[in-house]
């Protein structure tokens, strides 16, 4: 048991479940930067070997983004449009952490029944992996309000950068660097829709946007 990994992983697991249950759309994002400096630590734990400049530098590049720049970005984007929490949700806060936890328990049956990682510095991390993936995808269909599908984006590239790390370390750090500016260049683009939508409407409800014509 590598207690360091664990505690990351237990963490991200909370602010998962969290994500699920809470309205207001700024605790959301603030639970989404608490991930990002979590995450932050993985590739400085998961290494056996010792810190090199490269991991720093994804601790750093990580850190950076997950944990401040993204979470700027969407707190500046609910500021401009003076918007508090989601109102309407196609699932309710209630049903969606019922639903959290019985993904966290498929989670769990689907990593017991794979291969086991061989040198794997957490047994946690697969099934935090694929609880993350499922999280960040239920987010995206169940919420109507852009911010908050922004973030379920950003905690499924969690649950992708968790495996990366953790599970196939032995892949170069490049991955993640790739996956990494991959979720940064998604989340800009992002950002410069919510910004024209705000402009253009006076709400962040994607589901009205239907009601457009022409």
């Amino acid at each position: 048991m590598n207690l360091p990994i664990d505690s990351v992983m237990l963490v991200l697991v909370v602010t998962n479940l969290l994500l699920l249950g809470l309205s207001q759309l700024r605790s959301c994002v603030h639970a989404a930067a608490v991930q990002g400096f979590a995450l932050g630590l993985l590739p400085l734990l998961a290494r056996q070997s010792g810190p090199t400049a490269w991991t720093i530098l994804v601790v750093l590049v990580t850190i950076g983004l997950k944990g401040v720049v993204f979470p700027k970005l969407m707190l500046g984007a609910l500021r401009d449009a003076d918007v508090r929490r989601e109102k309407r949700p196609h699932v309710g806060y209630t049903m969606s952490m019922v639903v959290g936890f019985i993904a966290l328990a498929g989670a769990a049956w689907l990593s017991a029944r794979l291969p086991a990682f061989v040198g794997s510095p957490s047994t946690l991390a697969a099934p935090v992996s694929f609880f993350m993936i499922f999280v960040g995808l239920f987010i995206i269909v169940s919420r109507n309000h852009a911010v908050n599908q922004i973030v379920g984006y950003l905690v499924l590239e969690n649950g992708i950068y968790v495996f990366g790390v953790v599970l196939l370390h032995e892949l170069p750090l490049l991955v993640e660097m790739g996956v990494l500016l991959d979720a940064f260049a998604a989340v800009f683009v992002m950002g410069v829709a919510v910004y024209h939508i705000n402009s253009e409407f006076d709400h962040l409800e994607v589901d009205q946007l239907d009601m457009l014509k022409g």
